[in-house]
């Protein structure tokens, strides 16, 4: 009986320690599947080989990029492998324990079965239960001869199970061992690769050094540009809601409406579906069907030049080529801006937030238009010498700029 109390604790033991594993593999393993996909991702929507021009600069960041990304895949697959490592050698200690229980088991049914036998040669159980020297105690007697066949019976299924649980051990060790064996093949080729992109990178460097004056100049020129694009985009904001509060008096019927300065007048349809944004945080749909982030939003040290900050104003957020911008949620179309090169910047109203869906080629909807979640704003512009698809999505409450990041799901 202890040998089967300490077969159930073995068993227990084992399936807990398993789940817990099996917890921790599930999560890593789903690391290193999203970490390999963001890298496909990256090789199709920014290593374009058709590119009629290469931008160093942009070059740089998006292999810098790629290896931040196989680094931590390699990171991940390092943590896989080393839990792997973890878990078989406690199973191949808790192996050799149940190797040794179902020994010792064999050995109690063997001796209890050579027992069982000598006691048949020298007494017969008719001359056993005949022996008794009263009916209750020839009732106990053959209450015990049950008893005593139904024991060797368990032992021997306990036996069996035992056996088919060491063999399932044994089997599950030889698919760790494989897939650990997988996992260090994938990466030393994952280091391979990260050695290939760092000569890349070193050349890109070299490249950039030689001409750094007018990279920085080309740089600042830009940093400008986009300063200017943020402000004029500010001021048609501005203007909106000034035009808004305009009508939204003019129905309320009433100039004295209570109100800070640049915040929209709600009407409680307005209220409604702000509070409804405002539930949805973390948990809206990004505005392109597959996409990278190319640039986070808020202020940050340039990639390759110390010293120059870069303003995030929103996500910059490449994708494929022929992609649509989509609605996040529901709305009214505040404005359509025209931006340099003809292309637009679609505004959409939700309550008191406003999403810009800017750098479109066309759009597919016009000012006042009633939006629902998902619907087809525009098709994204694709720059034709770097081939590169990419929408600014900005997130305004009112004219207070937030992270998109922290109000779209998380891929």
């Amino acid at each position: 009986m202890n040998n089967k109390k300490l077969y159930i604790l073995f068993l227990s033991g084992f399936l807990m320690s398993f789940s817990v594993f099996s917890q921790t593999k599930k999560e890593l393993e789903s690391q290193r599947k999203k970490f390999k996909s963001e890298i496909i991702k990256l090789n199709k929507l920014l290593f374009d080989e058709k590119k009629k021009e290469k931008n160093a600069l942009e070059d740089l960041r998006d292999i810098k990029q790629k290896i931040d990304v196989r680094n931590k895949l390699i990171s991940t697959i390092n943590l896989e492998a080393k839990f792997l490592s973890k878990e078989i050698k406690t199973n191949e200690i808790k192996l050799e324990k149940l190797h040794k229980n179902l020994a010792d088991l064999k050995a109690d049914y063997g001796e209890m079965i050579y027992k069982s036998y000598k006691s048949k040669s020298q007494q017969s159980r008719a001359m056993f239960l005949l022996s008794s020297q009263n009916f209750y105690q020839a009732y106990k007697r053959l209450e015990y001869i049950k008893q005593y066949a139904s024991f060797r019976k368990k032992q021997g299924e306990d036996i069996v199970i035992q056996t088919d649980f060491i063999e399932n051990i044994k089997d599950s060790l030889v698919y760790q061992k494989r897939v650990k064996d997988t996992l260090i093949l994938s990466e030393k080729n994952e280091k391979q690769q990260i050695e290939t992109d760092k000569k890349k990178q070193e050349n890109l460097i070299t490249k950039i050094k030689r001409k750094e004056k007018t990279y920085k100049r080309d740089l600042q020129k830009q940093i400008k540009a986009e300063k200017r694009v943020a402000n004029k985009i500010d001021k048609i904001i501005r203007d909106e809601i000034a035009r808004a509060n305009r009508l939204a008096r003019a129905k309320l019927k009433s100039k004295s409406v209570a109100r800070k300065k640049n915040e929209f007048i709600l009407s409680p349809e307005a209220k409604a579906l702000a509070a409804k944004f405002e539930l949805n945080k973390g948990l809206l749909p990004w505005p392109v069907k597959e996409g990278l982030v190319v640039r986070k939003f808020g202020k940050q040290a340039h990639p390759t030049f110390p010293g120059i900050t870069i303003n995030g104003t929103g996500l910059h957020i490449v994708t494929s080529n022929g992609s649509n911008a989509e609605a996040i949620y529901n709305g009214e179309v505040l404005n359509i801006l025209l931006g340099s090169g003809g292309t637009k910047n679609v505004l959409i109203r939700h309550g008191n937030y406003i999403t810009s869906y800017n750098n479109l080629e066309n759009s597919f909807v016009k000012k006042g238009d009633k939006i629902v979640t998902g619907q087809k704003i525009g098709k994204i512009f694709t720059d034709k010498i770097s081939k590169k698809t990419k929408l600014i999505f900005v997130l305004f409450k009112n004219t207070t700029r937030l992270n998109p990041a922290s109000w779209i799901l998380k891929r």
